[in-house]
């Protein structure tokens, strides 16, 4: 016989009789309950007069008054406390390259290098999230009011990794090893002409031959420790151990590096600075993995090698594989391509006309949807708006073919040969894009040709590897030049447009010379003044456009993609990729909860 006992009358510890039969006789059931003066015992008698569905409503109310006694004490916990960060955890991130001098005298020109040195190391000033500098090593500075002097005052709880203080005697040597021509540092030239003076153990004076508006840019510099780096002679400066195992002030410190068979460094582990000045950092490791390619970087994200990219280009995106464990950050980042003529290489590029012609054939949207999946901005100007955002009415010369043409037609390019190529007299409208030989600008050079013959310019294009590149702009042996240019969050676009920077070793692609614009430049870098040089730097944007040198093409966001794990990661915008981690002490993974 099939037993049809319901587990809720198991409950109530009712037989099968007695729950198909409940007491229903009120009278009868007041008899009993008058003869059962203890509480106990009614209660027990009670599941008897109830009906099924009456015993599942008291059960589920006692299970409501059960879990709201238990909920009652962890939501005034809740109610009492927020979340807050705690010490502990770690993540991975995978980089491309390889680092060979985690040494912030030579790591300028190699990303692996800086990412590292920017944990390891700190400088007198530090750039916060917002990109906007504020002190780091040093507690406060002076200016003098002239300009000249700079007055910087460090905080004394500050110790190097292996336990030693931090002092002036630190800060002198680094920057006196920076302006020594022995040493080889790309940082010289950011040096000259300023004089380094210790005052006390904390006080430390730079003195400067002229003024220099963007001078504490460069104090970001890590300082390098004078007990252990004054010991090494110059010949043994590129190839001391401390180069790979270094000894910072930084919040995080080098604990160890894994080679493989071939002597590649595969990863590179870094431990939190429980001394570090500002507060131990939170998070307690953080390991690198190094790899040949983005590519290879990428797959071993998807195998879950490692948890962070330290950079996605837009087309490998769609790559990646569990991108909703991804916090993947656009940063603006103060770079852009460009075009730059070299008219002295090309008469025809000698005319106002075809340079604004070429301008207009230029259609910027496509070009930044095909390149980098609309993860960029079009530039009209060699201060990049959109980031560094000085002037916001400038001239534009936006994609309009009609328009390029008709500017042709008027120097008397009217007339197509049977390409479609434009011709005036026996000569025909041809031009050459020089470029590197890498992905990104091979495409923007390819798809610049197709634009440009659209508007009857035949275009060849000679991409070269980088030695050759190097030694092709040293020479200015090009005739349109397609490289892209670096700028400071707070800028001084001296060494790329001035005059003076036109030979060998100056920046100035363009072969740019307006003797208007390079008074404006040395204005506007000597100027104190934020709003002066605001003003000056708008004015000589303004005739750079108007002179037509280049054409601007695009600004390319910065994209790091990050564990969601991590938290307080609230990068807006870097001067440089290794500017992401300038806050990375504050960063954290777990929490924990206080008292409001």
């Amino acid at each position: 016989m099939q037993n049809d006992q319901h587990p809720i009358d198991d409950f109530f510890g009712l037989k099968q009789d007695s729950a198909e039969n409940p007491i229903s006789d009120k009278e009868q059931l007041r008899s009993i309950l008058r003869r059962r003066s203890n509480w106990s015992d009614q209660i027990q008698l009670l599941p008897k007069v109830l009906s099924k569905k009456e015993r599942y409503l008291v059960l589920s109310f006692l299970i409501l008054i059960v879990g709201s006694i238990i909920a009652i004490p962890f939501s005034t916990y809740n109610h009492f406390t927020n979340p807050a960060p705690d010490y502990g955890g770690s993540f991975s991130e995978g980089i491309v390259g390889q680092p060979r001098h985690i040494n912030p005298l030579l790591a300028q020109t190699n990303d692996p290098d800086r990412d590292l040195s920017n944990l390891i190391y700190s400088g007198l000033l530090k750039h916060n999230d917002a990109g906007k500098l504020v002190p780091d090593l040093a507690k406060s500075y002076d200016v003098s009011s002239d300009g000249l002097n700079y007055s910087f005052y460090l905080k004394d709880n500050i110790f190097w990794h292996d336990g030693e203080k931090l002092t002036a005697d630190d800060v002198v040597y680094t920057i006196q090893t920076a302006q020594n021509a022995d040493y080889s540092s790309p940082q010289k030239v950011n040096w000259q002409g300023v004089t380094v003076q210790k005052v006390d153990d904390y006080t430390i004076i730079f003195k400067l031959s002229n003024r220099y508006a963007q001078f504490l840019n460069n104090l970001t510099l890590g300082i390098m420790p004078h007990h252990i780096w004054s010991n090494i002679q110059a010949i043994n400066f590129g190839v001391s151990e401390y180069n790979l195992r270094p000894v910072g002030s930084g919040p995080y410190m080098f604990q160890k590096l894994q080679k493989n068979d071939a002597g590649m460094i595969q990863s590179y582990q870094l431990a939190s600075n429980k001394n570090y000045h500002d507060g131990r950092p939170y998070i307690n490791n953080i390991t690198f993995k190094f790899y040949a390619s983005e590519d290879a970087m990428i797959e071993a994200y998807n195998n879950n090698e490692i948890r962070n990219l330290s950079v996605v280009s837009a087309q490998n995106l769609k790559k990646i594989k569990f991108k909703q464990r991804l916090d993947i950050k656009e940063l603006k980042i103060p770079r852009y391509y460009g075009v730059f003529f070299n008219q002295s290489q090309n008469q025809n590029l000698a005319d106002k006309n075809i340079r604004l012609a070429l301008n207009y054939a230029t259609n910027k949207k496509a070009i930044i949807d095909s390149v980098v999946g609309g993860k960029g901005t079009a530039v009209y100007s060699p201060l990049i708006e959109n980031v560094i955002g000085i002037g916001q009415d400038i001239p534009k010369y936006e994609f309009n073919l009609e328009q390029a043409k008709a500017v042709l037609a008027a120097s008397g390019w009217a007339s197509p040969d049977e390409k479609g190529i434009l011709k005036k007299g026996s000569s025909r409208l041809t031009l050459k894009i020089t470029t590197a030989a890498i992905p990104d600008l091979s495409q923007i050079a390819s798809i610049l040709k197709d634009q440009w013959a659209k508007a009857g310019i035949e275009v060849t294009i000679e991409a070269l590897n980088t030695p050759q590149l190097q030694q092709t702009i040293r020479d200015r042996n090009y005739q349109a030049l397609l490289f892209g240019e670096i700028l400071d969050l707070d800028p001084d676009p001296f060494s790329l447009w001035d005059s003076s920077q036109r030979q060998k070793l100056g920046l100035n692609l363009a072969m740019y010379e307006n003797k208007t614009a390079d008074n404006l430049l040395q204005e506007a870098r000597q100027s104190l003044n934020p709003l002066d040089r605001i003003n000056k730097y708008d004015s000589f944007q303004k005739i750079v456009i108007n002179d037509v040198p280049a054409v601007f093409l695009y600004n390319p966001a910065y994209i790091y993609a990050l564990t969601k794990d991590i938290k307080e990661s609230n990068l807006a915008v870097v001067g440089m990729p290794s500017d992401r981690f300038e806050n990375a002490d504050k960063w954290y993974i777990e929490t924990k909860r206080i008292i409001k």
